[in-house]
C-alpha cells in the first residue's frame, strides 16, 4: 500500500514539475505543441503546459552588442574610409525571431551586420569625408538605425543603436597623408630653424658691434684718465722740485739706484766720479 501511495505521489510531483515553468526577468518564451507554436512572447513568472505534449524554449531579451569588424567604404567623392561600427539590438517578438532565424543569435548578427553594412554604404556614398568627420557621424548612425529597423522588424529584431566607433583612411592612404604632413612640418621646421639662425646672426653682429663700442670707449676713458694722471703726476713734480730742487734731484737718484740694483746680483762698471753718483760722493766728503 505504501509502495503504490509513494509511486502515486512520485507520479503527481513528477506531472506538476513537467507542467510548470519559470520565465526569468530578462527572458520571454513560446510554447510549442508538438512543434506548433501556440503560446509566444511570454510574459515574466511562473506558467502552465501539458506535459509531453507542450515543450518551452526561452529567448533572451536583453540587449545584444553585435561588434563587427571595420569595413572598407566609398564617398561621395570616391574615397576609401575604413569605418568601424556596433549594433546594439534586442529581441522584439520572439516568434518572428523563430521563424525567420531559428532563434539562433549568431545568425541573427550575421544578418543585421549586412543590413548595417548596406546602411552605411549609402550613408557614406552620399556624403563626403569632410562631412562624415567633421559632424554627420551622429546623423548617419540614427539614419542608419531608422532605415535598418524597418528591416530588421520582419525578423522579430529591435536595432538599439548603431554607432561609429572609428573612422580612418586605410593604411596605405595614412601613410602617404602622414609622409606629407611629416615633410610639412619637416619644411616648417626649416624654416623656423633659417630664421632663428638669421636672428642669431643679427644678435650675434649686434653684440659684437656693442662689444667693440663698448671698449672703444672704456679704451678711450682709460687713456684720457691716464693721460690726466701723468699730468697732475708731472704738475705735482714740477711743483715739488720746485719747492726743494736738491731734495728733488737726490729723490730722483734713490729711485734711479733702486733701479738699478733692483737684483743683489746686478753690476755696473761706472766712473765713480760721474752724475750718477753725485750723491755718494757728497756722503763720502
Amino acid at each position: 500500500m505504501k509502495v503504490i501511495l509513494g509511486l502515486v505521489v512520485a507520479g503527481v510531483l513528477f506531472i506538476v514539475s513537467n507542467s510548470l515553468f519559470i520565465v526569468n526577468q530578462w527572458e520571454t518564451a513560446i510554447v510549442f505543441r508538438l512543434g506548433e507554436i501556440v503560446k509566444s512572447d511570454l510574459a515574466p513568472g511562473l506558467h502552465i503546459k501539458t506535459p509531453f505534449i507542450n515543450n518551452v524554449r526561452h529567448f533572451d531579451k536583453r540587449i545584444q552588442t553585435m561588434d563587427s569588424q571595420p569595413e572598407r567604404y566609398l564617398t561621395g567623392e570616391l574615397k576609401n574610409l575604413e569605418v568601424d561600427s556596433y549594433v546594439k539590438w534586442r529581441v522584439s517578438n520572439a516568434q518572428l525571431f523563430y521563424t525567420s532565424m531559428g532563434g539562433d543569435y549568431r545568425l541573427a548578427d550575421m544578418r543585421l551586420s549586412q543590413i548595417v553594412k548596406d546602411g552605411l554604404r549609402a550613408q557614406f556614398g552620399s556624403r563626403t569625408v569632410q562631412d562624415v568627420v567633421s559632424g554627420d557621424r551622429v546623423e548617419v548612425a540614427n539614419n542608419i538605425t531608422t532605415l535598418a529597423n524597418k528591416e530588421a522588424s520582419q525578423f522579430g529584431i529591435e536595432i538599439v543603436d548603431v554607432r561609429i566607433k572609428r573612422i580612418d583612411l586605410p593604411r596605405d592612404i595614412s601613410d602617404s597623408v602622414y609622409r606629407r604632413m611629416e615633410a610639412e612640418r619637416q619644411r616648417v621646421a626649416a624654416d623656423l630653424r633659417s630664421l632663428g639662425g638669421e636672428s642669431a646672426e643679427r644678435i650675434r653682429a649686434d653684440a659684437d658691434r656693442q662689444r667693440t663700442i663698448t671698449l672703444a670707449e672704456a679704451y678711450r676713458e682709460a687713456e684720457q684718465t691716464r693721460g690726466e694722471g701723468d699730468a697732475l703726476a708731472a704738475k705735482i713734480y714740477a711743483d715739488a722740485y720746485g719747492k726743494d730742487r736738491e731734495f728733488f734731484s737726490f729723490y730722483q737718484s734713490l729711485n734711479a739706484y733702486q733701479d738699478a740694483f733692483s737684483n743683489k746680483s746686478d753690476v755696473i762698471v761706472l766712473d765713480p766720479n760721474t752724475d750718477f753718483f753725485k750723491h755718494f760722493n757728497k756722503i763720502s766728503h
